[in-house]
């Protein structure tokens, strides 16, 4: 009996299901063919992920536009890793496009783990300073020939989106519409960054934090790596921690006001956006777990600038 293909969240996605990885992998790496592949349960949006055996896992794009993610993540996480104080993703192989999947795909190391979403940080100040440090050592690192981030601009762009998605959850009171558009036009004024870029993750959300016993131990999913003003990843001070902790994260992330500002501005567009494409009111309910991490993150902010 086929095992059922992972639920679409948007319309482009591609056809992926278990005995598509199972042909993928016979073909390409018969070394594995023996191993059992299995679904692996994901918020996440990007890719699709299937245990191969007990010591490895598959990422294969969702969309068309997704396999420079797994080329990214190859070429780059080898070389950042040794200089991070955390553990990441080991890339182990990549495979072609082939029997009918178009695009490139990854072999890693399976980690052993939950993501913060399902188990949640019970030492939420260790894993503030924790992720900090990670941050501030991501952005020394010679940044020479890296790609650039996908949120690695400024936070400000797609404006017309963020106003359409303020109307609409202030509309039905899921958030206070004047306030939103308060704290959305000051980050519209914030000054760039303005500086030779930087290596930021582009994408610290819980679900791509793994924890074990409560405490932080790896960061995983580096689709969203590359270059760029680092204050996109502090949208984890609003997006993972809460206010007494949200000081201890900023400290060991070693930033300046003004890119703490964009980072706040990065939570307000990520959590609007977020539930408003996602949720059940406005958006297509296909992922009511992001959505509820965006509604946590624009809570978090509104608290704070209120």
């Amino acid at each position: 009996m086929p095992t059922p293909p992972p639920s679409r969240m948007r319309p482009d996605e591609l056809d992926i299901d278990t005995e598509l990885v199972e042909r993928l992998v016979a073909e390409q790496f018969p070394e594995w063919a023996s191993l059992p592949v299995r679904p692996v349960r994901s918020a996440g949006t990007d890719n699709a992920m299937y245990r191969l055996g007990d010591a490895l896992v598959v990422r294969l794009p969702r969309l068309a536009d997704g396999a420079g993610q797994i080329q990214r993540e190859h070429r780059w996480l080898p070389v950042l890793a040794p200089r991070l104080p955390l553990s990441v993703p080991v890339p182990v192989a990549v495979g072609a496009p082939g029997t009918g999947y178009g695009l490139s795909w990854g072999v890693y190391e399976w980690r052993e783990g939950d993501n913060a979403v399902d188990a949640p940080l019970r030492h939420n100040t260790l894993a503030a300073e924790q992720l900090g440090r990670f941050v501030a050592a991501l952005r020394r690192l010679d940044a020479q020939g890296a790609p650039p981030s996908y949120r690695g601009g400024p936070p400000g762009r797609e404006d017309g989106s963020i106003r359409a998605a303020i109307r609409d959850l202030g509309s039905d009171g899921t958030i206070d519409p004047a306030l939103a558009t308060d704290v959305w036009e000051r980050t519209l004024r914030l000054p760039d960054w303005g500086r030779e870029p930087v290596w930021l993750h582009g994408d610290l959300l819980p679900g791509n934090l793994l924890t074990a016993d409560g405490q932080l131990t790896a960061v995983i999913d580096f689709g969203c790596l590359g270059v760029g003003d680092p204050a996109a990843d502090l949208m984890a001070a609003w997006t993972v921690f809460t206010a007494d902790t949200r000081e201890v994260f900023r400290a060991a992330a070693e930033v300046d006001d003004a890119t703490w500002e964009r980072g706040r501005g990065w939570a307000l567009r990520f959590g609007l956006s977020a539930e408003h494409y996602y949720g059940e009111v406005f958006g297509n309910g296909m992922n009511p777990v992001l959505a509820g991490v965006g509604r946590r993150a624009v809570a978090e902010v509104l608290a704070e600038c209120g």
